[in-house]
């Protein structure tokens, strides 16, 4: 029997909702994902509360709100206390997107779901891995071995692959097959046959038509003429996501056309943000990489962007034309919503979205089509309590001091008769003689008053009859007390919230004014109001979410030709699309659960442990194979002497074997070694290589369909017996290993 996994999708499925999806591995529970949206709904988590306790170990893939924004809810409420698992960019850049949701909710709002301090005690608990790390886990996890892998969406997301004895699940959502400034294509295609692929369809009905470079020509078109008819720009931004490629694209477009109209970053934690995110290069793209490097040039040390943390900020710079990039993208709360509203009535603005708005959100509604001409806008703000409403809160305040008070004197009390007990002698009173009084002279001074206490009979049960006294019982040694190192280390996840709460610097601590803003504890309340807001501004949507297209996605998932194949997070259509095309052309066991439904996606395979006998290891040659060594054993099962499986060399000859090819052949890196020894090659039609005058090369699947779905793949030679066929077929012999 294979390794047991089963899936149930806990949410995203059928849908754009967040991710959470629960799989099992036999018997250990992963939480892949535990995302929120930024409407913040409770009931979307119901189906994560009655398994939360369950969880033995969560994995993220993004430092967005749809892959984590849940993490701190459920460790304070659902009971979720499993260890986290995700990269360094993933871990800083998540827990700076939740200060920011959470400080946006705050300013317009009660909002009580979480709180600071949940947020710090949840992203403590995080285990950083580095990409293509092999973490083994132990415990009940015993034998399972989880690695994060480049995923090309945002700034250290990540592919899963968790393998348990040779079989692999891969999780791939948000995955980015283009190379972009500040990131660098996923490698979900350089995994071949795992046991079970786990992704998502969200795009699977979409075409890019559009090649980056024209995109991004389009894009800054866009916003250079709007701003020189004196128009603003305001583009409704993710915390630390998909933000960074957009400012590289500014910055850099900038400073080559040498602009004077400013650009603003703002939200609440915007220079915290670019603090981590300079240390985070080896994360990044390799042209960003190697560009440090050479000549120490820091991408995003942004010489034409503005770092803002307030609106005040924004609203006392000079007038004129400018460029926002402001938080939340869905227009829901946060610094993007106050801006829409002011400039939305403005017939020279622009509003650019480069993202699909989360269903249910503003800024969903505005990319419908046709754009609304009036949309009804609830606003809020937070502001001081003055006069009869501070003078009410704070009695209230000091009524509630006083009952805490009288309450904690009321327990010490209890406290105190329970630790005494009965006392036999409560009848007789004790007398205190403060009449017999003697001055003593002594080291207290030259004279004090004395008091004896006569009667004095301590309770038979009494546990201290006099003063308390505590002996000291620690350890002492030629030196003095012996001390315990770790009582004096200061652990890194302590280190990083204090310095949450301190002054900033490179390491991407919070500055003065965010800090204060997370401290501020001055009475307040909400107050709100409905306008009617009149959308007079342009309105447009551009894709720089980074993800792969349909046309991407299929390709992809054919490249890997997963053994099972299991689709979530995309709506019903997009989900059976895909579903129909694996089902047609790649897989044969392609599942979509529903929210709950468990499958069992088990392979099929039977996978058993074997050890390798020495007389049967000392006459096996092995070949090189890249990174590997391959060889061919002939043997039989047998047992050893603790009755463990293993192989021996065959009592007999082993018959002859028809001759193996192992290798993977790369086409256009065997044309390359064909021109390199003299041979005329070119592509034809349908990838087929032309070499000389009359050989053809052909890459065809077992079934024969060009390309081949799944299975291994064949070379066929196409031409006369002549002497560039024999020619050609001993280049292709030599491409591989013969066994």
């Amino acid at each position: 029997m294979g390794t047991s996994v089963q899936v149930s999708p806990l949410c995203g499925v059928y849908n754009e909702n967040p991710l959470a999806y629960l799989v099992s591995i036999d018997g250990f529970n992963f939480l892949l994902d535990c995302g929120w949206n930024d409407l913040f709904d409770p009931s979307l988590l119901e189906p994560l509360s009655r398994v939360a306790s369950t969880v033995d170990a969560v994995l993220l893939s993004h430092p967005d709100t749809l892959h984590l924004g849940a993490l701190p809810y459920a460790m304070k409420q659902l009971g979720l206390s499993a260890p986290v698992y995700a990269t360094e960019p993933v871990h800083r850049l998540g827990l700076l997107t939740m200060y920011d949701q959470y400080l946006s909710r705050k300013q317009v709002s009660d909002f009580d779901l979480f709180t600071l301090d949940d947020i710090d005690s949840a992203f403590q608990n995080v285990i950083r891995l580095t990409y293509s790390q092999n973490y083994h886990l132990s415990g009940k996890g015993e034998g399972i071995v989880i690695a994060p892998h480049v995923a090309g969406h945002m700034l250290g997301g990540s592919i899963w692959k968790i393998t348990k004895d040779g079989e692999e699940v891969v999780y791939a959502v948000d995955y980015n097959h283009r190379k972009e400034r500040h990131l660098n294509g996923t490698v979900l295609q350089s995994f071949v046959r795992p046991a079970v692929l786990i992704t998502d369809a969200y795009n699977a009905l979409y075409t890019n038509q559009t090649q980056s470079h024209h995109r991004d020509t389009e894009f800054l078109d866009t916003i250079s003429k709007h701003l020189e008819v004196g128009g603003n720009v305001l583009l409704p931004v993710d915390t630390a996501g998909r933000v960074l490629e957009l400012l590289l694209i500014l910055e850099q477009h900038w400073s080559q056309r040498a602009f004077s109209f400013p650009i603003y970053f703002l939200t609440y934690v915007s220079s915290s943000t670019i603090d981590y995110v300079k240390s985070f290069l080896e994360w990044m793209s390799d042209s960003i990489s190697k560009s440090f490097e050479t000549s120490r040039d820091n991408a995003f040390l942004l010489r034409h962007v503005t770092l803002l943390i307030n609106k005040a900020d924004l609203d006392n710079a000079p007038p004129g034309p400018k460029v926002v990039l402001a938080s939340m993208a869905s227009l829901e709360a946060g610094f993007a919503r106050d801006i829409f509203v002011e400039w939305a009535n403005d017939p020279r603005n622009l509003v650019l979205f480069t993202e699909t708005g989360q269903f249910g959100t503003l800024a969903r509604m505005l990319q419908s089509a046709p754009s609304p001409k009036f949309v009804k806008v609830t606003m809020s703000k937070r502001v001081p309590l003055a006069g009869e409403e501070l003078i009410a809160y704070e009695e209230e305040q000091n009524r509630l001091k006083r009952e805490e008070a009288l309450r904690a004197s009321l327990v010490k009390e209890e406290e105190t008769k329970v630790s005494h007990g009965p006392d036999d002698n409560s009848s007789e009173p004790m007398v205190i003689d403060t009449k017999t009084t003697h001055d003593v002279v002594g080291s207290h001074g030259p004279a004090y008053k004395d008091i004896l206490i006569d009667g004095f009979v301590p309770p038979s049960s009494s546990v201290a009859p006099m003063f308390p006294f505590y002996d000291n019982t620690a350890d002492w040694d030629e030196y003095g007390e012996v001390i315990n190192p770790d009582d004096y280390v200061i652990k890194d996840e302590d280190m990083d919230r204090g310095a949450m709460h301190a002054g900033g610097d490179v390491d991407g601590r919070l500055d003065e004014a965010t800090a204060s803003l997370m401290l501020d504890t001055r009475p307040s309340k909400v107050i709100s109001n409905e306008l009617i807001v009149t959308v007079s501004c342009s309105l447009v949507k551009m894709d720089y979410e980074g993800r792969s297209d349909g046309r991407s996605i299929k390709s992809t998932i054919a490249h890997v030709s997963p053994l099972k194949l299991v689709l979530v997070h995309a709506t019903a259509e997009a989900t059976e699309h895909l579903k129909q095309h694996c089902l047609n052309s790649i897989c044969p066991h392609v599942y979509a659960p529903k929210i709950e439904e468990t499958i069992d996606v088990t392979s099929d395979l039977c996978a058993y442990k074997v050890q390798l006998s020495e007389k049967l290891m000392s006459n096996v040659i092995f070949k090189k194979l890249g990174d590997s060594e391959v060889a061919w054993v002939d043997s039989e099962v047998g047992k050893t002497e603790s009755e463990k499986r293993c192989l021996q060399p065959m009592a007999s000859a082993a018959a002859p074997h028809k001759p193996v090819l192992v290798g993977d052949l790369k086409m256009q890196d065997f044309k390359q070694f064909l021109a390199s020894k003299g041979v005329q090659v070119e592509f034809a039609g349908g990838g087929a290589l032309r070499c000389g005058e009359y050989v053809t090369l052909r890459k065809v699947g077992p079934t024969g369909q060009k390309g081949g779905a799944s299975g291994p793949q064949q070379i066929l030679i196409e031409g006369p017996l002549c002497e560039d066929y024999y020619k050609i077929r001993d280049y292709l012999y030599s491409q591989f290993y013969l066994l």
